[in-house]
Formats: C-alpha cells, sequence, structure tokens
C-alpha cells in the first residue's frame, strides 16, 4: 500500500524523492518479498536527516535496506518508508589509521579495493555481500574475523539528529549488536587498517573466496548462513546430520552443497522460506536437542503468521 499523501508530501516537501508502493524482491538477495509503502534512495546526509526527522514527527516507520542480504522481506512487504543509502553517503574516505566508509559501502567493492590499493585489515570481509551498515548491524565476518575486530567508532542517525559513538557502545557479539532504537541507521563508521604484508592479505582473500566456492552454493539466490553456529559446534553439521539437506518446502531448499544455506529454486515465496527455517528448527531440535537460532532477519509485515 502507498504512504499516505500527507506523509508522501512531508517528505518531498522535506527534499525526499519517494517511490510509492515500490518493489522490493529483485532488492533483496533470496528474491522475495512484496512491496514497501514508500522507498526512498537517500545520496546525502541532509536527505538522510530530513527523512528520519519526518518519519520520527509523524510516527512512520523508517527501515534502512541495506543490500538485503541477510534478510527475509515478507510477502506482504514492508510498512513504511524504506531507504537506501547511495552517493556521499556510500563513500570511502582514507583517514591517518584507517578508513572512514559511508554506511552504504558494498563490502564486495571494498574488499576489491583494498586489495588494488594495498589496505589491509578487511580480509574478513571477504565474500560478505551486505554493505558497511549491515555489516555493523549484524557484527558480520567470515572465519578469518569479524568487521568488530577493526571498528573504531559509528556516526548513527535517528530522529534528524547524528551522533558519534564508540565501538565499546555498540555491545557488539556474535552476529548482533546495539544501534539503537528502531529506525536508527548507520551513516558512516572508522575503521582501523593493519600494517600487515599486502600480498599475505591479498591471498588470504583469495583463499577464503575459493573456499566459499567450493563449499557454498554461490550462484543461486541465497542469503548465505541461515542460522547461527550453537557454541561449539555448526549449524551446517546439524541440519545435515538431521538428514535435512535437499528437503523443500514449496520452492525453496536446503541446499545440497552446504545445509544451512536455503535456496529459493526459483518462484519461491518468503511464507515458503520461512516454513522452511522453521521446519528445521524443529527437526534439528527433534534430533540433536539443539534449537538453532535465526542468522536471518523478517523484516516487514508478519501479522499473518502463526507462531
Amino acid at each position: 500500500m502507498p504512504l499516505a499523501p500527507g506523509i508522501a508530501r512531508a517528505l518531498i516537501e522535506a527534499g525526499v524523492t519517494v517511490q510509492d508502493d515500490a518493489p522490493l524482491a529483485k532488492r533483496t538477495w533470496w528474491r522475495t518479498g512484496g512491496t514497501a509503502d514508500g522507498f526512498a534512495t537517500l545520496r546525502t546526509d541532509a536527505e538522510l536527516r530530513a527523512a528520519s526527522d519526518v518519519c520520527a514527527s509523524l510516527g512512520v516507520p523508517l527501515f534502512p535496506l541495506g543490500n538485503a542480504s541477510n534478510l527475509l522481506v515478507s510477502d506482504r512487504g514492508v510498512r513504511g518508508l524504506v531507504v537506501r543509502l547511495a552517493g556521499e553517503l556510500a563513500h570511502v574516505e582514507r583517514t591517518s589509521t584507517g578508513l572512514r566508509l559511508g554506511g552504504g559501502v558494498k563490502l564486495v567493492g571494498l574488499v576489491r579495493r583494498s586489495v588494488k590499493e594495498c589496505w589491509t585489515g578487511l580480509e574478513m570481509l571477504a565474500g560478505v555481500p551486505g554493505t558497511v551498515g549491515g555489516a555493523v548491524t549484524m557484527n558480520a565476518g567470515t572465519r578469518l574475523g569479524e568487521i568488530s575486530d577493526i571498528l573504531e567508532r559509528v556516526r548513527l542517525v535517528h530522529a534528524g539528529t547524528s551522533r558519534w559513538v564508540e565501538a565499546s557502545e555498540l555491545r557488539l557479539a556474535y552476529r548482533s549488536s546495539d544501534i539503537g532504537p528502531e529506525g536508527t541507521v548507520i551513516a558512516e563508521v572508522e575503521v582501523r587498517l593493519t600494517h600487515a604484508d599486502p600480498s599475505a592479505s591479498a591471498e588470504a582473500i583469495d583463499e577464503h573466496l575459493a573456499y566459499r566456492a567450493r563449499t557454498q552454493p554461490v550462484d543461486v539466490p541465497t542469503i548465505g548462513s541461515t542460522f547461527r553456529n550453537p557454541p561449539g559446534d555448526h549449524a551446517g553439521r546439524l541440519i545435515d546430520a538431521a538428514g535435512l539437506k535437499g528437503t523443500r518446502i514449496g520452492a525453496a531448499e536446503v541446499s545440497t552443497k552446504h545445509a544451512n544455506f536455503l535456496i529459493n529454486t526459483g518462484g519461491a515465496t518468503a511464507d515458503d522460506l520461512r516454513r522452511l527455517i522453521e521446519h528445521v528448527q524443529e527437526v534439528v531440535n527433534e534430533h540433536h536437542g539443539v534449537r538453532l537460532q535465526r542468522e536471518v532477519h523478517y523484516a516487514g509485515d508478519w501479522s499473518h503468521w502463526e507462531t
């Protein structure tokens, strides 16, 4: 459903260009989901603050989409305003000790540039398909480390105001953080670089990307790891041992290449994927006595879902 005329008008008057009832499926890595009531690509800090202020003032939910690489967007869509950061909000700037990065910077391009520029310290982000903002929100990482290893501080925008906070204030843990109330947007971050050998850094990145290509389904619609690894074990091992590889609900399937990856084989709905997620949780719990915790976030209107 489109934004109410008064809300859309207030955003436009504040300098924010809004697309009503905007399809989101092609913007998500699972290639599924409904529409956003309103969608805006924000290219300047002024636009971000204006959108944040209007939404807070009018009680409109504001949802930063990032690269949607860790989201399951409901078939019923997302209420309120969905925003994507671009332009000056996706900048990369060298500092004396590291980098200042816009929240909209895509990690794949950033890691590629780091090799070219001989920047070292970003190896743990190789192959992570999200944005800088999403990476901080999830404390993203790989077997090489997590973004919290290099994160120094973050600039947050909420209700039209902006403030820098130290990384230590974000309660960063395994695939989690506390960036503040709903509607908070990560506008910028500062990370430190290391003084490692650039050739060794490039080699570590290449090795990890090759490992990922060998062991993960990188050529089909998927968000990556669906579940968090439980302490002392791996979600993929538990799912595989429960005999769930290849299990399908609708067009959603547990990958036969890596059991912690759920894939859209073509035409899967968000409901298909959520049913499969919950089925995997139930079966693994029955087999192993372990309740897997989701790494994927549910976004949008799930009011129809029976829990």
